[in-house]
C-alpha cells in the first residue's frame, strides 16, 4: 500500500509540474485565441473557399489554423461551409487544419517542447491539410459540385463553439430583416475573452487535465530507458504513434504534455510529430461525420493524406533535428530549471481556477437539462453538438 501512495505521489508531483510549466504560456495562447475570435470576420471564412483549385485549399487550410476548434467543435463549421458552396476539398483543409494548430497549442509546445517545433508544427498541420484538400478534389475530380449559389446574406455566424449558418437567401430585392447592427470594438473584445476563457477553455479544460495527468503518469511510472531503447524513432514507431492517435480523442493542446513526456523518455521528436498532428486531426466521431459531410471516398482520401503527410513529416523532423544536433530532450529539461517561480504557481493555480468554474457551469447547466433527450455520438466520444445543428451533416456518402 505504501508503494502505492508513493506511486500516486509521485504523479501528482509530475503532473503539478507539467502544468505549471505550461500554464502561463496557455493563458496567453487562451488570450491570442479571444483576440482572433473577435477580429476575425465570419463572412471571410465563407468568401474564398468555393473553387476547386489549390487557392480555394490553401485559403481553408490558413483560415482554420488560427481558429480555436477541437475536432468535434469543428464539424458543424465544416458542414456549414460544405452548405455555403465551400468545394469538398476546401472542407477537408478546414477540417484538418482547424483541430491540428492554435495559438494555444502554438504556445504550450514552445513551453513543453522546444522553439523549433513550435515552429514545425503549425507548418506542418497546413502542409497536411492543405494535402488532404487537393487529394479530395482530384478524387472528385470527374463530378459536378451540386449548384449552391452565395447571396449576400449567407453568414458564418459564431454559436458556442460551432457555426450555423444562415440560409435564408436575402439579397437585392428580398423581403429582408435589416442587416444586424455591427458591433463595437469593446463589445467584441468582451466577446472574444468570454469564449476564449469560457466556452474555448470549458470545451478542451477536461481534455487538457486529461493530457496533464497522462503526462504526469508516463513521466512517473515509465523506465528512463525503455522508450529510448525500444521506441526512439524510426518508421516502425511512428507507425505506432499513427495506431494510437487516430481513433483517439485528444485536442492539440492536450496532446502537447503527452508528447512532451514521451520526448523526455526518449521518444524522437519526429515521432512526438506524428502524435501531435494525427491524434487531434481524426478520431471516431470525427471520421464517421465527415463521410457525411465529404462523402465516403473524401473522408477516406483524407485519412489517407494525413497518414502519408504526417509519417513523411515525422521522417522529415527526425532528420532535420538530428542535422542540426537538436535536443529536443535537452530543451524540455531545461525549461523545469526556470518555470516554477511565483508567477508559474499563480499562474497554474488561476488556470485551474478557470477549468473548475466552467466544469461546475456544465454540470450546472446538465443538472437543469436531465430530462432533455442527448444526441448520442459513436464510440463514446461525446461532442457538444445540438439536434439543429446537427441536421447540417446531410450530404453526400459516396
Amino acid at each position: 500500500m505504501t508503494y502505492v501512495f508513493e506511486i500516486l505521489g509521485r504523479i501528482g508531483a509530475e503532473s503539478w509540474l507539467v502544468l505549471e510549466e505550461s500554464a502561463i504560456f496557455l493563458l496567453f495562447g487562451f488570450l491570442v485565441a479571444g483576440v482572433a475570435k473577435a477580429l476575425l470576420p465570419d463572412k471571410l471564412v465563407a468568401k474564398h473557399l468555393g473553387g476547386r483549385g489549390p487557392g480555394s485549399v490553401i485559403k481553408a487550410s490558413l483560415i482554420g489554423a488560427p481558429i480555436p476548434l477541437c475536432s468535434c467543435g469543428v464539424l458543424p463549421a465544416a458542414a456549414g461551409l460544405r452548405k455555403q458552396g465551400a468545394s469538398r476539398g476546401a472542407t477537408a483543409a478546414f477540417l484538418v487544419s482547424t483541430p491540428e494548430t492554435g495559438a494555444d497549442s502554438i504556445a504550450v509546445t514552445y513551453a513543453l517542447l522546444d522553439p523549433v517545433m513550435a515552429l514545425i508544427r503549425p507548418l506542418a498541420a497546413l502542409f497536411t491539410a492543405t494535402l488532404a484538400g487537393i487529394m479530395v478534389n482530384l478524387g472528385y475530380r470527374r463530378e459536378r459540385e451540386p449548384a449552391q449559389t452565395l447571396g449576400k446574406g449567407l453568414l458564418l455566424k459564431p454559436v458556442n463553439t460551432e457555426f450555423t449558418v444562415d440560409l435564408s437567401g436575402c439579397g437585392d430585392g428580398c423581403d429582408c430583416p435589416a442587416p444586424a447592427k455591427e458591433q463595437g470594438f469593446l463589445a467584441r473584445a468582451r466577446m472574444g475573452l468570454d469564449y476564449a476563457f469560457g466556452e474555448l477553455l470549458g470545451d478542451i479544460g477536461k481534455w487538457l487535465i486529461v493530457g496533464v495527468l497522462l503526462a504526469g503518469i508516463i513521466s512517473a511510472v515509465v523506465p528512463e530507458s525503455f522508450i529510448r531503447e525500444n521506441l526512439s524513432g524510426g518508421a516502425g514507431t511512428m507507425l505506432l504513434m499513427l495506431l494510437v492517435s487516430v481513433p483517439l480523442y485528444v485536442c492539440a493542446t492536450s496532446s502537447t504534455p503527452i508528447a512532451a513526456a514521451l520526448v523526455l523518455k526518449g521518444l524522437s521528436p519526429g515521432a512526438a510529430l506524428v502524435f501531435l498532428l494525427a491524434g487531434p486531426a481524426t478520431n471516431a466521431a470525427t471520421l464517421t461525420v465527415s463521410m457525411k459531410v465529404l462523402g465516403k471516398r473524401g473522408a477516406l482520401l483524407t485519412l489517407a493524406a494525413i497518414v502519408v503527410s504526417t509519417l513523411l513529416l515525422g521522417l522529415g523532423a527526425d532528420a532535420l533535428y538530428s542535422g542540426f544536433g537538436w535536443d529536443t530532450a535537452q530543451w524540455s529539461s531545461s525549461g523545469e530549471e526556470h518555470l516554477h517561480g511565483t508567477v508559474a504557481l499563480l499562474s497554474a493555480v488561476l488556470l485551474l481556477g478557470l477549468i473548475g468554474w466552467n466544469l461546475a457551469k456544465e454540470v450546472g447547466a446538465k443538472l437543469r437539462k436531465r430530462g432533455q433527450t442527448e444526441r448520442a455520438v459513436p464510440s463514446g466520444v461525446r461532442c457538444e453538438i445540438s439536434p439543429p445543428q446537427m441536421e447540417q451533416f446531410s450530404g453526400p456518402r459516396d
